[in-house]
């Protein structure tokens, strides 16, 4: 038998992103966020969801733009903290010893040593209560070469990313590969 919960933030999963942005000082800062996503493919945007008390939200919305970090579960420590200290009080990159690389395409920094980047403009913010969606169009992407397989494209089981389980708080590895997409349904397609 199913359960009724009280509505929450408990979808599962969600993920690690790390989000890059200039202050006013132009000084690079990064924090970790949970609520993301993909929200149109022509033009390719993604979208983030951030509280008005965070210095990224401020950052972005003099910016107008803003890079997503993937980390490697190898960086899972770094990206805790990213999501933990503010970069009020705290040089993030500095404390962590990664290194911010500014982007050629946006006005936003990104982290070197993770495997995958997204470089967003942001093309709408929408108040949806106590967080801001920005909506940024995908203007680059940037890959390490160990991450890509023969035909250019990107590999997850190489970038190696983990998730974030909001309900136990806990981070997760991806798992195996459980069949195609676009291709396990068939058999209800006939």
């Amino acid at each position: 038998m199913k359960q009724s919960l009280k509505p929450n933030t408990i979808a599962m999963p969600t993920p690690v992103w790390c989000v890059g942005s200039y202050d006013k000082d132009d000084k690079p800062n990064v924090m970790t966020i949970a609520w993301g996503g993909i929200c149109c493919s022509s033009p390719p945007m993604l979208t983030i969801s951030l509280r008005k008390a965070t210095y990224t939200y401020g950052s972005i919305m003099e910016r107008g733009a803003y890079t997503v970090s993937i980390p490697s579960i190898e960086h899972a420590a770094e990206a805790d903290y990213f999501g933990m200290a503010s970069g009020r009080d705290a040089d993030k990159f500095a404390v962590s010893g990664l290194t911010p690389v500014r982007s050629e395409v946006v006005d936003a920094p990104y982290v070197d040593e993770f495997p995958f980047i997204f470089e967003c403009k942001v093309v709408e913010t929408v108040e949806l209560g106590l967080h801001t969606q920005f909506v940024g169009e995908i203007v680059g992407i940037k890959a390490d070469d160990i991450v890509l397989n023969e035909k250019g494209k990107p590999m997850i089981s190489k970038v190696n990313p983990f998730i974030f389980d909001p309900n136990s708080r806990d981070y997760l590895a991806i798992g195996e590969v459980i069949g195609r997409g676009f291709n396990i349904g068939k058999k209800f397609m006939e």
